[in-house]
């Protein structure tokens, strides 16, 4: 938050809070919309408007939002903003803060190039005030075609735009290119081996058949994690415990071997901190502990006040005596580009 905020600055604030608290998407939608009409119209015509008792006749600003604006240009931090700061937030354990103090970036990240709801820059932006100094960028490959997964051409431009944002550099972070690759029936990675050579970071996850025999993706999971590209093994269990969605059982594998691989082969297991996977349990989070494994300790975003999530990570990472120095997204960008194979 700048020194002295805009009412979008504010708008996009609220919208963030409420996102973090996992409040209905239209709410959260609400705000984003009335936040950019403020900044396309200007101060001037907003005070003019308000004056003239005009506000809700812009579109996107109805009763709620034209207060928060005159409240912001009479200037006072909003009645509805002062509620969700007071409110928002929840106390981290110790060990939890030490490990969120720690973290650099998230390597597990979504826009709205897949199935994200916001743009690219507004998830980089928020990512940089959350203090981060890289994040991923990871859509959906092209099989998730539920989630628009990127086809091959869709994802070369998403490179092209990647670098321009970090040619500019406005928000002080890296953005790392990535991708959250689907990981196929027979183990293979759904995009070209070129594509994804060219990638900072791969998480591969399972998304389809999660009710295959457990000898059966137990090979599944080992033969993607064996692969060469693979950096990060993502929601390895593919739980749901609670959200809109409904809940769906844990997928079942042997985990003394899927670990034993991503400890073989230098792959991150995801400490996936989206409230309603929180993957994996804490009983297999312990079991990749014991097998020496290497962490991720990432959101799984969608919008940018799902980047606040790592806290739930966190508090679970310390309680299974996950080491600090093991979480690869507490490292410096170069380290971790070396450990991905992707260091210049």
């Amino acid at each position: 938050m700048t020194a002295d905020p805009t009412p979008g600055d504010l708008m996009r604030r609220i919208a963030f809070l409420l996102e973090r608290a996992r409040e209905p998407t239209y709410r959260v939608r609400a705000f984003r919309t009335a936040a950019a009409t403020a900044d396309s119209i200007g101060i001037a015509e907003l005070v003019e408007r308000i004056e003239a008792g005009t506000l809700t006749e812009l579109p996107g600003i109805g009763k709620v939002t034209a207060t928060v604006i005159t409240e912001a240009l009479g200037g006072e931090v909003p009645v509805y903003l002062r509620r969700l700061e007071a409110t928002g937030g929840r106390p981290v354990a110790e060990g939890g803060a030490e490990i969120r103090a720690a973290l650099r970036g998230d390597l597990h990240v979504h826009s709205d190039w897949s199935d994200g709801g916001s743009p690219i820059e507004e998830m980089v932006r928020t990512a940089a005030g959350l203090g981060h100094e890289y994040v991923a960028l990871t859509d959906h490959s092209p099989r998730l075609t539920v989630a628009n997964g990127l086809s091959p051409e869709r994802l070369r431009k998403q490179l092209d735009i990647v670098d321009e944002l970090n040619a500019r550099n406005e928000h002080g972070i890296r953005i790392l290119t990535g991708i959250e690759v689907d990981i196929n029936e027979d183990g293979s990675l759904d995009q070209s081996d070129e594509l994804l050579g060219r990638l900072d970071v791969v998480v591969a996850s399972v998304h389809s058949k999660l009710r295959m025999k457990s000898d059966e993706l137990t090979e599944r999971m080992v033969t993607a994690i064996a692969n060469p590209h693979t950096d990060v093994l993502g929601h390895c269990t593919g739980r749901l415990i609670t959200g809109g969605r409904g809940t769906r059982p844990e997928s079942t594998f042997d985990p003394e071997i899927v670990f034993a691989a991503c400890e073989r082969f230098g792959v991150a297991v995801e400490i996936n901190s989206r409230p309603e996977r929180l993957d994996p349990p804490k009983r297999l989070l312990r079991l990749a502990v014991e097998a020496g494994c290497s962490f991720a300790l990432d959101t799984d975003a969608h919008a940018p006040g799902q980047l606040d999530w790592q806290p739930y990570g966190c508090e679970r990472a310390a309680a299974c005596g996950v080491p600090i120095e093991q979480i690869v997204n507490t490292w410096p960008v170069d380290d971790l580009l070396a450990w991905t194979g992707r260091g210049s």
